[in-house]
């Protein structure tokens, strides 16, 4: 039986990144997002537990750029626990017509640090969440090819996830749920990043599927 972790990493792009510090400012080192949320929320109720929790994700970041960083923004802190969110900056460079000679990277570059991890730390537990957007403000103009390039993500990661014995968090169905509630610009104020309840509807997922998972942060 797996043992529960005490040191939890979230990795990805700006929607994890959140305006964090680069500093020890512990006021400030989580940023203002869903990692936040959750750290906050786990921090206080397991108070006695002493968890540790690292934000290291990087706005603009695609998963090439995550893996090139790996080491020491992953593996050299020795996490229980990782998180990962990423691919929408892939597909953004790709909505924006990169420079000739561009390659999609997203899945050979996730597989590979998922590999390393494996080999380097094989008890690591491993969180993958789905990539997802809304159409609105950036996807709008060019929505069916969002829309392809996406969920093309969305299957990569959930196969990744299987493959490497992870728990996948989907996210994009429960966004297309909470347009029920609130037009798509109250989620994701572009179509891609969240705003603040979009950061809450998010922790509220990550919460509910990996606290009921074998990697619960108990």
């Amino acid at each position: 039986m797996q043992s529960s972790p005490s040191t939890i990493l979230f990795q990805g792009d700006s929607i994890t990144d959140g305006g964090r510090s680069r500093n020890e400012d512990l006021n400030h080192v989580l940023g203002h997002g869903y990692a936040y949320l959750i750290s906050s929320r786990l921090g206080m109720d397991l108070a006695n537990r002493h968890k540790t929790f690292y934000n290291r994700g990087i706005s603009g970041d695609r998963a090439s750029d995550l893996y090139a960083r790996w080491n020491e923004d992953a593996i050299s802190l020795e996490p229980d626990l990782i998180s990962i969110l990423i691919g929408v900056n892939d597909a953004w460079r790709s909505m924006n017509g990169e420079a000739k000679g561009y390659t999609d990277r997203f899945a050979r570059a996730y597989r590979y640090l998922l590999e390393e991890t494996r080999e380097v730390m094989p008890d690591t537990g491993l969180v993958l969440m789905e990539p997802f957007i809304l159409k609105t403000g950036a996807t709008v103009d060019q929505w069916p090819a969002w829309q392809e390039r996406i969920s093309e993500y969305q299957e990569q990661v959930q196969q990744l996830a299987a493959q490497y014995g992870a728990v996948y968090v989907p996210l994009q169905q429960t966004f297309n749920e909470a347009l029920q509630q609130a037009d798509a610009s109250y989620w994701l104020w572009d179509g891609v990043h969240p705003t603040a309840a979009g950061h809450e509807l998010i922790a509220r997922q990550w919460l509910s599927v990996v606290q009921d998972s074998p990697l619960a942060v108990v």
